[in-house]
């Protein structure tokens, strides 16, 4: 019996001398921790909270840059593409107008064959009317 109540006493010693404080760990168990440990714990977890404010405003800080960077390359590439665009429709103009005007001069010279084709075939039927008659 006396074992017993010396370890009362003990009990009772401990939670006078040292304020305990009582934690509960991510498993669901408690543990005491001394109430010092608790104070620099509590230094600890302002500095810590203030660091993590201070990476949590990079984020967001680098998030907004990078938001800003696709916005503008977006815009940049729908100028870019506008411009593409603007470009190849001018050049296949320029082009088709090239091959219209090429036509346009085929039939022009086909024109001229044909009446030149005309003449000769006349000039050559009064040869043969002026070479018969003789």
């Amino acid at each position: 019996m006396e074992i017993e109540n010396t370890g009362g006493m003990a009990k009772r010693m401990k939670s006078s001398c040292v304020e305990d404080k009582e934690t509960t760990v991510e498993d669901g168990t408690a543990v005491l921790v001394p109430a010092e440990e608790n104070e620099v714990r509590a230094i600890n977890s302002e500095q810590v909270e203030m660091e993590i404010s201070h990476i949590l405003e990079k984020i967001d800080n680098f998030t907004q840059m990078v938001s800003m960077l696709l916005e503008s390359g977006k815009s940049m590439l729908k100028e870019l593409t506008n411009e593409f665009e603007d470009r190849m429709i001018l050049i296949h103009k320029e082009q088709i107008e090239k091959w219209q005007e090429e036509i346009k001069e085929l039939r022009l010279l086909d024109t001229a064959n044909e009446e030149i084709d005309a003449l000769l075939h006349n000039a050559k039927y009064l040869l043969q009317n002026i070479h018969g008659g003789c």
